[in-house]
């Protein structure tokens, strides 16, 4: 007979169901016979991780870390302190990352490392937490993808219909970002913006149109979709070099002081909501098992990716800064796009031009890179019988999880419907933070569980860097949970959501598929017995 299972009730035999790990061999001999079709090397997974990082973070969230909001304050010109506390926060996470993703070369990321080390509700808590990460970040990135594409368009219009260059602020605009827009130009928000039921409603298309085309782009294969991410990485960093070098001539050095107009407080303010842009190289474990040589390429994939941007970003926060005064109250198309707002004020509407332009190429590539984030961590959790196997459906054809990435599709589309894009930044934040301390932990713990197994790459200086990693990632979790910021109130809110669903879901299904399996296996042995 099948063992019987109850519905999840604290007991000895419930702790030790929801600490069961999965084994890493387990997980190897899974992902041998899924069927993910093996298509990319060190290049490709470069091209990925600066295809993830360089984008939203730099085009369009730094303003906001330079110049804060009414929730927090900016950090000013130490814009560049903020951006090496957040880098050094990411390389030690980083090295661990690495050492799970060439050990352990299997679709998931932190999800599956988890379940490898703390077990099953602890994996299912992370790829809950990983959703603000890569689902909600996909979210804040389609909107701030809307926000340069207006700003593009603004620049024809002697030659557009005043109807394109200049849309109503409710067809590009979440509701918050519409209300602020109206209120800075002094016009009244009821004016402007459609109400249902005495509510505000806005829709925001462009975002709504680039969240289904990167979706159609990977349902066509991961390969297809690293060429398009090439692409766009390539213009995206000629646009980035574009502006620091034109940008330099414009400089005023008066605007770097003070320095610190809010002192540490703005700093590590700025270092939580710019760590939004350093979001990025852990999505390269996400697409470990579709990797050629994961032990040689991944490590250099993630820790390449990671400097590589680090310098770019510096250079962008000093040329900045010294071009906009953020010290005290900016302009609202300074928070929406930096870079290209700042070379209008400088009168090189040219070079705006190509920023804008450039600035929508690198959001592309973000957004592909996060929504395959996204649908891989799904895939996984559906292999481990958390949601429903139908998931694990791959496209005749590309060989791609294709019901899934809709899926992540069209729920993001609701989301760009409902969110606002700081808080989403936000949120998308906690998620990294916790994913990032959650894998250090799991290093820690499976050095000491498994001593002997092969790691192609080791993080040096173990149990000391994953410790700082931890502690860099927490101290700025819980600096910005002691706020009363809406992110902060919400992500508690999120975490107990997604322990009500395990326990009432996701623990029966698995008892479920347990009861299954030994009926099967009680099956096979009668069937022996009667030969």
């Amino acid at each position: 007979m099948a063992v019987k299972f109850n519905r999840a009730t604290f007991s000895k035999n419930f702790l030790k169901k929801i600490t069961k790990i999965k084994a890493p061999d387990d997980m190897l001999a899974e992902a041998k016979s899924a069927g993910l079709e093996k298509t990319l090397g060190a290049i490709d997974l470069i091209t990925l991780g600066i295809g993830a990082i360089i984008g939203s973070g730099i085009f369009a969230i730094v303003g906001i870390a330079a110049a804060g909001t009414a929730d927090q304050p900016g950090a000013g010109p130490a814009l560049m302190l903020s951006m090496v506390i957040a880098a050094v926060a990411c390389i030690f996470s980083a090295l661990c990352y690495t050492e799970f993703a060439t050990m352990i070369p299997v679709a998931g990321g932190a999800y599956i490392y988890t379940f490898a080390t703390l077990g099953e509700f602890a994996a299912w808590m992370v790829g809950w937490v990983l959703m603000l990460e890569y689902a909600i970040g996909f979210i804040a990135v389609a909107c701030a993808w809307s926000n340069h594409f207006v700003q593009f368009m603004h620049g024809f219009s002697n030659v557009l219909p005043a109807w394109l260059a200049n849309p109503p602020i409710w067809l590009v605009s979440d509701v918050n970002t519409a209300i602020k827009t109206a209120t800075d130009s002094g016009i009244n928000p009821h004016d402007v913006i459609p109400t249902l039921f005495g509510m505000p409603v806005c829709i925001n298309i462009p975002a709504i149109v680039m969240v289904l085309l990167s979706t159609m782009i990977l349902v066509r294969g991961t390969k297809d979709s690293t060429k398009m991410a090439g692409i766009m990485v390539f213009i995206k960093l000629a646009v980035i070099a574009l502006f620091v070098l034109v940008g330099a001539f414009f400089v005023k050095p008066e605007n770097w002081t003070p320095f610190a107009p809010h002192g540490f407080e703005g700093i590590f303010a700025g270092a939580f909501i710019i760590f939004f842009a350093y979001i990025g190289f852990d999505a390269i474990a996400t697409a470990a098992e579709e990797c050629k040589n994961p032990q040689k390429d991944l490590p250099i994939g993630i820790i390449g990716s990671l400097i590589a941007t680090t310098i770019v970003y510096v250079l962008v926060a000093l040329i900045l800064t010294g071009m906009q005064d953020t010290s005290g109250s900016v302009p609202a198309a300074f928070l929406a796009a930096p870079m290209a707002f700042c070379m209008k004020m400088a009168h090189q509407n040219w070079a705006a031009g190509l920023i804008s332009l450039g600035s929508l190429a690198g959001l592309t590539s973000v957004l592909i890179v996060m929504e395959m984030a996204a649908t891989r961590i799904l895939y996984a959790m559906s292999r481990d019988h958390f949601i429903s196997k139908r998931f694990q459906a791959l496209h005749p054809k590309f060989k791609t999880p294709h019901v899934l990435t809709w899926t992540v599709g069209l729920l993001s589309i609701l989301g760009v419907l409902t969110l606002d894009l700081n808080v989403a930044a936000e949120l998308c934040n906690f998620g990294t933070f916790t994913s990032f301390i959650v894998v250090c932990v799991a290093v820690l713990i499976l050095r000491h569980t498994e001593p002997d197994r092969p790691r192609p790459f080791k993080v040096p200086f173990s149990p000391f860097f994953p410790a700082l990693g931890i502690i860099c990632c927490g101290g700025l979790m819980i600096y910005k949970l002691q706020s009363a910021s809406s992110s902060a109130l919400m992500f508690p809110v999120w975490l107990g959501i997604g322990a009500l669903i395990y326990l009432y879901y996701g623990f029966t299904r698995n008892r479920t598929n347990e009861n299954e399996i030994h009926k099967e296996i009680v099956h096979n042995k009668q069937q022996e017995l009667i030969k």
